[in-house]
């Protein structure tokens, strides 16, 4: 695999151009999930590599680049949700995890607000071949609850692409789209 990231690039850098980067590097070495493991947004791949067991940056680069790719298998574009819906209204749960104020301001027909009680409710008892869609504002939570159930069994749970905002853009231009402050 060709190393797109540069070694020196800033934390901050590299998250907003590889918005899973932070998940990836907790999942395999423990870095960046809690105030203990964290990292600045000023410091570099190299130095948060040099800190933590002098890591190999070219196995980080790998590794984060691998999560990528299957971040992106496992986000679904606004407009491919929407004709899979049309198709078959059924075919997916849409679990919507944004805030209540944001979601009682502006959801997706048919999404239901994810909470804690439904959590439980779907690690306990829904099949776990259920195609799921989570969606946030811009695509970021949602990718994080999506990988949380792809790690519990559900292979087909996916996160919407851009969020609300990319549907009320691509799909339904009468959702109004709002910035958080």
């Amino acid at each position: 695999m060709t190393t797109l990231i540069d070694p020196n690039i800033s934390m901050r850098e590299l998250e907003q151009a590889y918005p899973g980067a932070r998940r990836a590097l907790f999942r395999r070495y423990h870095i960046g999930g809690c105030a203990s493991c964290g990292f600045r947004p000023d410091e570099t791949l190299a130095e948060v590599c040099a800190r933590n067991e002098n890591l190999a940056v070219d196995e980080v680069v790998e590794h984060i680049l691998i999560s990528h790719e299957t971040d992106q298998k496992m986000q679904v574009s606004a407009t491919e949700l929407d004709t899979l819906r049309k198709s078959d209204p059924t075919a997916v749960k849409l679990l919507d995890v944004r805030t209540r104020e944001e979601y009682e301001a502006v959801h997706i027909d048919g999404a239901t607000l994810f909470s804690q009680d439904l959590m439980q409710e779907i690690l306990g008892s829904w099949d776990r071949q259920t195609q799921v869609v989570f969606i946030d504002h811009q695509g970021t939570r949602s990718m994080d609850a999506a990988a949380y159930f792809v790690g519990h069994g559900f292979g087909n749970a996916r996160s919407l692409r851009g969020g609300i905002d990319a549907w009320s853009q691509e799909v339904d231009s009468s959702l109004p789209r709002y910035t958080l402050e």
